[in-house]
């Protein structure tokens, strides 16, 4: 009974972790703002303006998940706690199984939610704009840029995430060129925020009858999503410039057929914005003005400019070169994030969208200040 008695120490040890995690998550004062959002449900007239509605609904969704992913964590301590406890009464092993692979999840549970709580960047909470560009390489770049989509969008889906395609242009022969996708869900940019960059892969390519090895790259641009009652500026007819074209390529389930694709090109800054898969020219616009809304609020915060006319000149965040991330299929297989070490050799699964580790390790380094060495 030495094992249960290892496991009642350690649930004993680790109960602290779980009593700060509830005051640093704010479990109180989410609890009273449920209430009042409930109130305000209520009353009559409330889903009059389904825009506003939806905002509150959403909000109710997010707090009360924050408030139940908690008490899991705690009906889970107590229920392991009376696995130890009847088993040393009892004599009884048949729960070690069990009570292993309980612990293992109230761990990581524990260290998932803790990492939440070092997401306090003024936009953090938000929803999060995601963009796919494939470097240069043709068809070898552009299929490893879909597999990225695929990655990012199947992390997404792990985590109760949803995503909405903006825009997608599919690659000459395979793969994609481009997309952009919006991924909405508490935390959704606070997560995100370190996978800008480059991503490069090296592998034998499916695409080279000589079956030599390739080097392809990638870039990936996310941003949070600004919401437009929470900026103090306009963006006027004057500031950009409107083309509206036919989808292109060949589309599948993404595209939009029809002659209502939307691009934006903002004068100042030289940024391009379009979508494409929406059915009415109007909803695309709309989309497009999201879009650059939001990148151009965060130009403006990260130079830390007083206004947006501040920004000038064409804005290029991510460089060639500046890669985050190698996923090597050959000789071996690894990915290793270059700023903080952490390395899966897992590569299917990473693939797969399991990348935890990665955002986890970029998070915790940008907490403590502890990057790798370069």
């Amino acid at each position: 009974m030495l094992q249960f008695e290892e496991y009642k120490v350690k649930l004993t040890n680790i109960k602290p972790d779980l009593d700060e995690l509830r005051g640093n998550l704010g479990l109180e004062q989410a609890a009273r703002e449920v209430s009042e959002l409930e109130m305000k449900s209520s009353q009559p007239g409330f889903w009059d303006d389904p825009e506003s509605s939806q905002k509150v609904v959403s909000r109710m969704g997010a707090l009360r998940g924050k408030i139940e992913s908690f008490n899991k964590l705690e009906t889970s301590w107590e229920d392991l706690m009376t696995i130890c406890e009847m088993a040393i009464e009892e004599g009884d092993e048949s729960m070690l199984e069990e009570l292993e692979s309980g612990y293992k999840v109230l761990e990581e549970g524990i260290a998932e939610q803790k990492l939440g709580t070092l997401l306090t960047g003024e936009y953090d909470s938000h929803n999060a704009l995601m963009s796919f560009h494939a470097g240069a390489g043709g068809t070898e770049a552009q299929d490893w840029c879909e597999m990225l989509y695929r990655m990012y969008t199947r992390w997404a889906e792990r985590h109760g995430f949803t995503y909405k395609i903006m825009d997608y242009q599919d690659g000459d022969e395979a793969g994609l060129k481009s997309a952009d996708i919006l991924i909405e869900g508490e935390n959704a940019y606070g997560f995100l925020k370190g996978e800008s960059g480059v991503h490069r892969l090296v592998r034998i390519s499916p695409f080279d009858a000589s079956g030599r090895r390739h080097t392809s790259f990638s870039a990936i641009e996310v941003i949070p999503d600004i919401p437009d009652d929470s900026t103090d500026f306009e963006i006027k007819p004057d500031d950009y410039e409107m083309q509206v074209f036919r989808s292109s390529g060949a589309g599948g389930q993404h595209i939009n057929k029809t002659s209502s694709a939307v691009r934006l090109i903002h004068k100042a800054t030289g940024i391009v914005v379009s979508c494409q898969t929406e059915r009415s020219q109007f909803q695309n616009k709309d989309n497009c003005m999201r879009m650059l809304r939001s990148k151009l609020v965060e130009i403006k915060e990260r130079e830390h400019l007083d206004k947006i006319s501040d920004i000038k000149g064409d804005q290029k965040k991510i460089e060639w070169g500046s890669q985050i991330r190698s996923y090597v299929f050959m000789p071996y297989t690894l990915a290793k994030d270059t700023r903080t070490a952490f390395e899966s050799g897992n590569i299917d699964a990473v693939m797969d969208g399991e990348i935890d580790g990665f955002i986890n390790a970029y998070l915790t380094a940008l907490a403590t200040g502890n990057w790798a060495t370069k």
